[in-house]
Parts: C-alpha cells; structure tokens; sequence
C-alpha cells in the first residue's frame, strides 16, 4: 500500500480529524527581558550564567542566534562567539508571572491544554469555547491576542496531531504560524528532515545516516522489523511518526515526571570527598524540593557532567516510596562510588527521583526523568 492510499484509509476511519495547536514562545527568557528593557532591543541578548562562569545558555535572542548562539551551550564559549552580547541573569519568578498570564489566553479557547514548560503548550481545538470550526483562525488570534496582552511574540503550529503539530511551530519562527492540513500529511513528511522529528536526538541521527535514511519519506522505506531489531521499542515509535501517526492526547492536567536539582561548578573537581560532600548537599535540596511538592519516588538518578562536557547518568530504583535526604543521600553516594568515573575531573552534579506518586499513596507510574536522553 503506497503512502497515499495509507494515508486515505487512516483519515476514513477516524471518527473526526482532532485540530491540535501547539504554540511556542520565540526565545522567551530573551524576549521578555528585551520587553522589559526597549534599550536591548535589536541588541544580541543571552539569559543564562555569566561568561566568567560555569554557566550555560539558557536563552538567546534571535539576534544572538546569527552568531551560534543556542542553549545549553557554555556562557564562556557564547561570550568568545560574540563578545558584544548582553548576558543577563535569569528571573524565573518574571517568567512564570509572564507564562501564567499567557496559559490564561489559552483557556478562554479551550480547557484542554496541556503545558510542557515555562513557554510552549499543547491545545487540543477539535471542540472550542468559540465554537470555531478553524484551528487556523484560532492559533492566529491565539498569537494576536497573546502579543497584545504581553507585548511578546509566539510562533504556532496546526496539524492533526501533536507530534506534526510541533514540527509545524518550528517552521517559520519567529512569530510565525503553519498549517499542515490532514491531505497534506503524506506530502510533508516524504521531505522532512529526520533532525526536526522531536525524539531523534545527535546519536540516533547519526545511526539513520549510517543506514542511509535522512528523511521521514526514506524511513517508510524501512520495515517494522528492522527498526525494532536495532532500536527496540523505539522503532515502533519511529514506524508511525515516519507515517504521521501520533494518537496521543492532548492531556490538560499532566502530572510531574520527576524533581531534581544540579549544581555546575565553579571550577573542575576531582575530589572524592569534595564530590560526596556535594551529593549530601543536593541530597537535602532535593528533599525540600520533594516536601514542598507533596511526593515521593522510587528511583533516583545521578547525573555527572564531566570537565570534557559528557553527560553520565546512573540510576537505582527501590520498591517501596522514599523522600528523606538521608536515603537520597546514601543512594546518590552509592551511585557515585559505583559510577566507574570516579577520579575524573566534574563539572556538575545533578540528583533527580522519579516514579514519583503523591505521600499518602503507595502505588506509582511509570515515568522518566527528562534527563533520560541522548548526551
């Protein structure tokens, strides 16, 4: 069956196409720090550490961009990009006012909306207070009425599903907005890049190229099979992206996957006791984090960034609920003695739980800590 006709039947069974948006701030931290300071306007822009840190980008305006620019890349490295860029410290209370503000815009449309940060969310539109047949006219004034309230720009994307969708939010940033229509589907798809499919990280990229795929078109071509032979579970994710299946829905109240906390130093340590002093210090932050939210978990994860900016994690899950610094603390120290890097130099250290579930219940879900990934 070609990808025309499959594309055909999928539509015909579908009780109703959904109409999902999903809106994304353009470089939010940035932005709204430029809003708040018109002199900076037109002016390359960084939120992160200062260049005389161990910080990191966090966000760049789209003027530091031009230069390299992006985030999670070291404040020093930004700075010798361009050394007549601004470097501001983050305000993460400015920003979830600003979020809170823009989150309301999204509900005088429709209840479900499902937010993934500070600036992007989900909105399923299939049904709508407005009671608008059209997800476009929608995001449009979505966009009109968020710039309005906010002085602050967004892109949009409308498809049919959320993975499209937020593919669709990239495309003409900034202040953009693209549609891609259900009988449009097969055609996008057969040119889209593998690197704009969210889930496709550096490493899993670099396997299509050596397989010779590059685009969602050439892994069609791929059987079911073969996918999940190389890369297990995942190639059935990878089966139907590459056909535009995304069936998962837009979930107003999502519960929090993890809590963690990490600290980038100052300078490269390689001390052990220094390192297991440190791990006793995220221990308790942690466990204020987790009182303060009202949960437990069952797995902790280490992370470890070491001097050469490697990204290690290491992870033990026990069967009965815990939150207590002491327990985070032995587990953590455990996790570092047995990480097999001890005596290398580090630059951060990180402690997150997972399989959270509230303090009074005993049963948890299944979840991932977001540092599950590709380093």
């Amino acid at each position: 069956m070609n990808s025309l006709r499959f594309f055909g039947k999928l539509l015909f069974i579908m009780d109703e196409v959904r109409k999902i948006i999903h809106v994304d701030m353009d470089a939010f931290y940035a932005s709204v720090e430029v809003r708040d300071e018109p002199a900076l306007r037109g002016l390359p822009v960084v939120v992160g550490g200062s260049p005389d840190s161990r910080g990191v980008v966090m966000a760049a305006s789209y003027e530091a961009r031009r230069f390299g620019i992006h985030s999670a890349m070291p404040s020093s490295r930004a700075a010798r990009l361009c050394p007549q860029a601004t470097f501001l410290p983050p305000n993460f209370k400015k920003y979830r006012a600003v979020s809170v503000q823009i989150r309301e815009v999204f509900h005088r449309y429709t209840d479900l909306v499902e937010p993934l940060s500070l600036d992007e969310a989900y909105l399923d539109v299939t049904q709508n207070h407005l009671e608008s047949p059209s997800a476009t006219w929608i995001a449009r004034d979505i966009k009109r009425v968020i710039f309005q309230e906010t002085a602050l720009t967004a892109s949009a994307g409308v498809a049919p599903n959320k993975f499209l969708a937020k593919v669709a939010s990239d495309e003409k940033k900034p202040d953009g907005l693209f549609v891609i229509p259900p009988e449009d589907v097969p055609g996008f798809l057969i040119t889209l890049p593998l690197g704009k499919v969210p889930g496709i990280g550096r490493v899993t990229l670099q396997a299509f190229v050596d397989l010779g795929v590059s685009t969602c078109g050439e892994l069609q071509a791929l059987p079911l099979a073969q996918l999940t032979g190389q890369f297990g579970k995942r190639g059935e994710f990878f089966y139907r992206i590459a056909r535009g299946i995304d069936e998962r829905p837009v979930q107003a109240h999502r519960e929090a996957k993890s809590l963690s906390i990490e600290d980038t130093f100052r300078e490269d340590h390689d001390e052990k006791e220094w390192l297991l002093a440190k791990v006793a210090e995220l221990a308790e932050g942690l466990e204020k984090r987790l009182r303060a939210a009202g949960v437990q978990g069952r797995t902790l994860t280490l992370k470890l960034r070491l001097a050469d900016f490697r990204i290690l994690t290491r992870s033990t899950t026990l069967a009965e609920h815990f939150d207590d610094a002491p327990t985070l603390k032995k587990l953590g120290s455990e996790l570092f003695l047995h990480s097999g890097v001890v005596g290398q130099k580090f630059r951060l250290l990180g402690l997150g739980l997972s399989h959270l579930d509230k303090e009074e219940e005993s049963h948890g879900n299944q979840l991932e800590l977001p540092w599950a990934g590709e380093a």
